[in-house]
């Protein structure tokens, strides 16, 4: 009897450590940052400068173990790509509508950049804002420049009005578009919609609640409606366009305070549902979105907008979809742990950040913030939090069958070293494709758990892998698999090598 128990407690010991390494190093884990276009970073660079400026970036946020780039190609009705129906932006270039000289694409070029690292690029536009305060003229194919009474202003900014329903289609066209012409693998949108409120400000739909607002009891859940429209239209443009690409929101981190509502977070600051109209539990829950990342900027204790509280309550109440956390890097390194003042919040962010299941992984604002490595935030991602590489969450609900197999697995020495080559499955359709390869490696007598992400040593694009061969007398086993688009996994085939 005594044995037996003895037996039982080791093996719960043993799970509870697999457990507890699962949680410090998952094997899928949404590892994304934010480039943003609109803080104008970039303005007036040269293509050359520009170039180089994104690359060293994306060398150092693959050595972080980012696995995704959410780029802001869109910031007010224009363009950091080719449109065919906005004009260059003056984030880019420094003048709306000016082509950047030499030529050059930003989105095709972070595209090439990014698949080539193993990193995804989610396209990140800005649905309704079509001018900021800082921009003090618009080209001539600008759309507020085409239909000047589908915008409004406020607060010396411009608007579509979400009320109209042209407005609505001529968003879903924009995005159909950069569906059709650039291999993206997500569609992005961050927190703006209505406004955010301004003291003493109005927003002046009159006219398109007057002719779209009849039957609601007021204004505002007029509005919620509008944008809702929008957010299932986008969901359907996608779907019908490249089922395959997923479709991301990124709100303000407080969707309601308890005061207002009894399932609202333990909070007092500025609400999606009231004060920009979006409903985000409406999205998640009717699965309009496919990825959901509240911006959770603030600290652990903050007294309006506490961390800890807002990471449970979308936990809790967001869980229908894939979500993941936004981080400031900045607000992160600049408040000291409650628990041991002598270091910051990062440690203390990523514990509870892994402590909920519903949670699959985080996206840092902002992406220099990443570079600068303020507090040591990117060195400790890249030898802890990130140590080891990590696949993408699964999305079942748009597609989980797995691609095939991988064939004809071929150890071969070239004039440059020794060479492990396969060939990709066969596939009927895109979405059976394989696009990338994961290729683990494990010593002789060493279970070969392909759950364990300590495992991996590369994920690729390329259908081989270069070995780091020694003297020819230890035995490792090399376990290929395949991933589709949607990083569903196939079947595992293995190698015997000796290196």
């Amino acid at each position: 009897m005594i044995m037996k128990i003895k037996t039982l407690l080791t093996l719960l010991f043993a799970c509870a450590i697999l457990v507890l390494h699962a949680q410090e190093y998952p094997k899928r884990e949404f590892r994304g940052a934010w480039i943003q276009a609109v803080n104008g970073q970039f303005q007036g660079m040269s293509p050359q400068k520009m170039q180089e400026t994104l690359i060293s970036q994306l060398n150092i946020l693959q050595e972080a173990g980012i696995n995704a780039i959410i780029f802001q190609i869109r910031p007010e009705a224009d363009a950091l790509y080719a449109s065919k129906y906005e004009p260059w932006s003056r984030f880019l270039t420094g003048v709306q509508g000016k082509a950047p000289n030499p030529y050059w694409d930003p989105l095709q070029f972070m595209i090439d950049e990014c698949h080539k690292r193993n990193m995804e690029l989610h396209a990140w536009i800005n649905p309704y804002r079509a001018k900021t305060k800082g921009t003090v003229s618009v080209a001539g194919n600008h759309p507020t420049k085409l239909y000047p009474d589908r915008f409004i202003e406020y607060d010396g900014q411009l608007y579509f009005d979400p009320g109209f329903p042209e407005n609505r289609a001529y968003i879903c066209r924009i995005v159909k578009d950069i569906l059709e012409r650039y291999d993206v693998d997500a569609i992005h949108m961050d927190d703006y919609f209505y406004p955010y409120p301004s003291p003493g400000k109005t927003i002046r739909d009159d006219v398109s609640f007057a002719q779209y607002g009849t039957g609601y009891a007021n204004r505002e859940d007029w509005r919620r409606n509008n944008v809702n429209q929008l957010i299932k239209e986008m969901h359907e443009t996608i779907r019908a366009t490249k089922p395959w690409v997923k479709f991301g929101i990124s709100p303000f981190g407080i969707y309601r305070n308890q005061k207002n509502d009894p399932n609202g977070s333990q909070t007092n600051g500025l609400q999606n549902y009231d004060d920009l109209y979006a409903d985000i539990l409406l999205w998640v829950n009717n699965g309009w979105v496919d990825y959901n990342i509240p911006q959770v900027y603030w600290e652990i204790g903050h007294p309006a907008a506490d961390y800890q509280e807002l990471v449970k309550w979308w936990a809790t109440h967001a869980d229908n979809r894939p979500l993941f956390i936004g981080q400031d890097v900045m607000r992160t390194v600049k408040k000291a742990d409650l628990q041991n003042p002598n270091i910051h919040q990062q440690a203390r962010k990523m514990q509870l950040q892994r402590s909920y299941p519903a949670i699959e992984g985080s996206c840092q604002w902002y992406a220099a913030a990443v570079v600068d490595n303020p507090g040591n935030y990117r060195t400790t991602l890249t030898r802890y939090y990130h140590r080891y590489l990590a696949l993408q969450p699964l999305y079942p609900f748009i597609d989980k069958k797995a691609p095939g197999k991988v064939r004809k697995v071929k150890d071969i020495w070239m004039s440059d070293g020794y060479v492990l080559f396969w060939t990709a499955p066969k596939a009927k359709t895109e979405m059976d494709k394989a696009i990338e390869y994961v290729v683990y490696r494990f010593k002789k007598g060493e279970k070969r758990d392909i759950e364990d992400a300590s495992k991996i040593v590369c994920i690729t694009r390329d259908t081989f892998y270069k070995l780091p061969y020694e003297d020819g007398e230890t035995t490792y086993y090399y376990v290929i698999t395949a991933l589709d688009r949607l990083q569903n996994e196939s079947k595992a085939i293995k190698k015997k090598i000796k290196l």
